[in-house]
Parts: structure tokens; C-alpha cells; sequence
């Protein structure tokens, strides 16, 4: 597999997960949002292709909300969750594409080392992408009648610990896949080689 063929694919996996995760296809029984580990991920394995894959994934999550919430009948621009700082999403998501391709600058291979990058680029990324998508929706929505600095840091600390939990449950699945990868790939290539 050459590593365009390669890089597509794993495109491909991570598109068909924000799918299936952010449109609640199945109601209770779809699995948690996957999107923020998405980008994350992607900017980590798809690093080199962020300005068409950024982009394409934007408009992926962008256009799974719409279909979502069209399907229920409603406007799209009269959700709840759409206003005008719907656009914060933007930035808040390039935040974990970023840290995902810093941590791929980073990376030389599977090691303690890696793991503790891992660690602070995830918290670092997310906590970021929090601050912006919550912020930008606290003081930009309309929804919060009168916002205050206590009423958004509150905000803030109750909704980051569900995100944080679930990007990092498939950060977590991702980074076993990225380990056991590189430890099966050199094994196959030295049982090919035998055959040979």
C-alpha cells in the first residue's frame, strides 16, 4: 500500500466515524461524538494534507449538522446550537488539527516519551478547542440572557470534562492502533521477506 493509498484510507475511516457519531443516525444507541478526536487524530496521521483535508472536514461536520437538523424539520439557521458563533468551530477545531500535526512533527516512534507529548498536546489542544467553541457560544450564541465571566467559567468547567472524556476515549484507540501498526508492520515485512 503506498502511503497516499494509505493516508486515503485512514481519510476515509476518520470521515465515516464523524458520520456516523455526529449524526446520531441511531439516536441512544449511535456512539459518542467522535468529532473533536477526529481532527485531532487527523492532524496527527493526515499531517501534510491539512489544506484539503481540513477544509474537507470542516465541511463534512458542517454539513452532517445540517442534514441532522433539516431532517427534524427545522431551520438550520433557528437550532439551538447555530448562531453566529457557529463560526467559532472553525478555529476551535483547526486547535486540535494542530495539535494532532505538532505531535506527528514530534513523533519518532512509540515510546514513553511519545506518550507524555501525546498527553500534553490532548490536553493542550482540547482545553483550547473548549475555550473557543464554548466561549464563542457563551458570549457570540444569544442564548445566555446576561453572560458574566463567573456564569462563562462555570459553563466552561461543566462541559469540558464530557468532551475531554470521549476525545480521549477514541484518542486512546487511535494511539493502540498507531502502537500495534508499527510493531506488525516490521513482522510482516521480515515474514514476506522469508518467503522470498
Amino acid at each position: 500500500m503506498t502511503a497516499n493509498t494509505s493516508r486515503f484510507f485512514l481519510l476515509s475511516v476518520l470521515a465515516l466515524l464523524m458520520a456516523a457519531s455526529r449524526a446520531h443516525v441511531f439516536d441512544h444507541f449511535s456512539p459518542p461524538d467522535a468529532t473533536w478526536a477526529v481532527f485531532f487524530v487527523g492532524g496527527f496521521l493526515l499531517r501534510g494534507w491539512g489544506r484539503a483535508v481540513f477544509p474537507l472536514l470542516m465541511a463534512l461536520a458542517m454539513g452532517i449538522d445540517w442534514v441532522v437538523i433539516s431532517s427534524h424539520s427545522m431551520a438550520f439557521w433557528d437550532h439551538y446550537c447555530v448562531s453566529a458563533a457557529y463560526w467559532g468551530l472553525i478555529p476551535a477545531y483547526g486547535l486540535l488539527w494542530m495539535g494532532g500535526s505538532w505531535l506527528r512533527r514530534h513523533y519518532r516512534g512509540a515510546d514513553l516519551a511519545a506518550a507524555g507529548r501525546l498527553l500534553a498536546a490532548f490536553l493542550v489542544a482540547v482545553t483550547a478547542c473548549q475555550l473557543v467553541a464554548q466561549g464563542t457560544f457563551y458570549w457570540y450564541s444569544g442564548v445566555v440572557a446576561e453572560p458574566t465571566l463567573a456564569g462563562w467559567w462555570q459553563n466552561f468547567l461543566d462541559w469540558l470534562p464530557g468532551y475531554m472524556g470521549t476525545a480521549a476515549g477514541y484518542t486512546a484507540i487511535a494511539a493502540v492502533l498507531q502502537v500495534a501498526a508499527e510493531r506488525v508492520a516490521p513482522l510482516l515485512r521480515a515474514a514476506r521477506a522469508a518467503q522470498h
